[in-house]
């Protein structure tokens, strides 16, 4: 979100990818790994998670994210390409999630307070689907 302009405090850094993938950076980064990508589950979430550390920051690799939807059941692993944007920061073209997915994500995950920031963020800048009026 940071990377796309939202004033949000940065924490970590986190890396959405498919299972393969999350296995492949942690294969690629091996020398920064904290804990090796495995598969893990909670109430609302699951999917293959490892967490590296490099230069003192904490990176997330996520692979085959669910959200468990309204205590319905799991909704399929998230198709990452479909959601990705690129951002250019310093000559670098960075693959991002765009925020109306990251806003529905929230909202789907019941944390209302994020999701509402998001919509706000959008309809602020027009981007978003109620701001088109």
């Amino acid at each position: 979100m940071a990377l796309q302009g939202v004033p949000v405090d940065v924490h970590d850094i986190d890396i959405q990818t498919d299972q393969e993938g999350a296995y492949e950076v942690e294969h690629r980064l091996i020398d920064y790994v904290k804990q090796p990508v495995r598969y893990s589950a909670a109430e609302r979430i699951r999917s293959h998670l490892g967490v590296l550390e490099i230069d003192g920051i904490k990176v997330e690799i996520m692979g085959a994210l669910q959200k468990r939807i309204d205590h319905q059941g799991w909704e399929d692993p998230v198709e990452v390409k479909r959601f990705q944007r690129w951002v250019e920061i310093d000559e670098m073209r960075i693959p991002v999630l765009c925020l109306e997915y990251e806003q529905q994500a929230y909202q789907n995950m019941g944390r209302v307070e994020k999701a509402e920031m998001l919509r706000q963020w959008l309809l602020q800048m027009g981007t978003h689907p109620e701001g088109d009026d």
